[in-house]
């Protein structure tokens, strides 16, 4: 039994030692591993710098206008006697379209008019009678300023009806009434709205960056939602402000519209067309890697990433312009951007 025990304590000591023998290896090995990993390229993909045509155009949203647009109003309060217009037809500059009764104004001038002819046959009388100098200076210029406030009062009346006739100010479009033939209106009360569309206008603001660049003249192209059809307008005013809360610049464009079929109040997406700039280095926008106070990219050189700081410029949707920090046939990477380290053995997996 002991002989037993003292066996077993011997094949236990020597598998011990053994496996102690064993573990540096292990480590070595596993070591040796770990730095052949690390050692390994990383797989990238990479982009060759080629300079392109920048169109250095701005997205934005914008407001479609009437070229011109009014409520209709009264001057005057008082019932409408006639309704001269169609709802939604055109109408002409100068047009009547409403009345509104003017019977008390009407009364009055003609009692003027009946003053008006007494008085002028009484200012003949009394001219006569000063030329012959049978009455005084003082008592015809009395019946001459008799007769000239009664022209007066003439003219006064004459404009009172006038602002019981409602017309249009300018050609256009006439919209949906809100009232009825014997409906009492006062000044505030909306008839109808009449709009010019022809043309229209494009409301829209751009960043401040480019309040520089932008002038009169320059091309819009918009659409209009639920149409494919792209139209193009052109500026036409620029605010001379920036927006001090939203640091925009608001601008507005006009198209011609001759159809009509373009609405006010419609949105629209709006491009604005500005300068083009030739050979523009333009790469992904992934590949920039901001810092704290510059921007740099990864060039791939001799099996290596090697950082580039670069300074950008315009932005589009997917790419972004380099105004300097790289030249053409730069080979750039733009995969892996996060696993990358200066100097790192890269190998590229393919060309976007």
């Amino acid at each position: 039994m002991k002989h037993k025990i003292k066996l077993i304590v011997i094949i236990v000591v020597v598998i011990v030692a053994v496996v102690l023998l064993a573990l540096p290896k292990l480590d070595s090995s596993e070591n040796q591993n770990v730095q052949s990993n690390t050692n390994a390229p990383l797989p990238v993909k990479a982009y060759i710098i080629k300079p392109q045509t920048l169109a250095n155009n701005v997205l934005t949203s914008g407001t479609i206008l009437a070229n011109e647009e009014v409520e209709l109003k009264s001057e005057e309060s008082g019932k409408i006697t006639n309704i001269y217009f169609k709802e939604g037809s055109r109408v002409k500059k100068g047009d009547l379209l409403v009345k509104i009764n003017d019977a008390e104004l009407q009364a009055q001038l003609e009692k003027a008019k009946y003053n008006l002819k007494l008085l002028e046959d009484r200012e003949y009388r009394q001219r006569v009678l000063l030329e012959r100098e049978a009455i005084s200076k003082e008592d015809y210029e009395v019946s001459l300023n008799e007769l000239n406030v009664v022209k007066a009062d003439i003219e006064l009346i004459k404009a009172q009806i006038e602002k019981t006739e409602i017309r249009a100010p300018f050609d256009g479009i006439i919209g949906l009434r809100n009232v009825s033939e014997g409906s009492f209106v006062n000044t505030n009360t909306i008839i109808a709205t009449l709009q010019n569309i022809n043309p229209v206008k494009i409301d829209f603001a751009i960043p401040e960056k480019y309040a520089g660049i932008v002038k009169t003249g320059d091309l819009v192209r918009f659409k209009i939602v639920g149409r494919d059809e792209i139209y193009t307008a052109k500026v036409y005013a620029i605010e001379p402000k920036i927006d001090p809360l939203t640091r925009t610049l608001k601008l507005r464009a006009v198209y011609s519209n001759p159809a009509g079929n373009i609405l006010p109040g419609s949105f629209a997406d709006v491009e604005l067309i500005l300068e083009k700039i030739d050979n523009a280095i333009m790469v992904p926008t992934h590949s920039i890697v901001p810092e704290l106070k510059s921007q740099k990219v990864f060039l791939y050189k001799n099996g290596q990433a090697v950082s580039q700081n670069v300074e950008i410029g315009t932005r589009t949707d997917q790419r972004v312009q380099i105004v300097s920090g790289l030249k053409e046939n730069d080979t750039l990477i733009t995969s892996g951007i996060l696993q990358i380290r200066p100097g790192m053995p890269v190998v590229i997996s393919e060309f976007d």
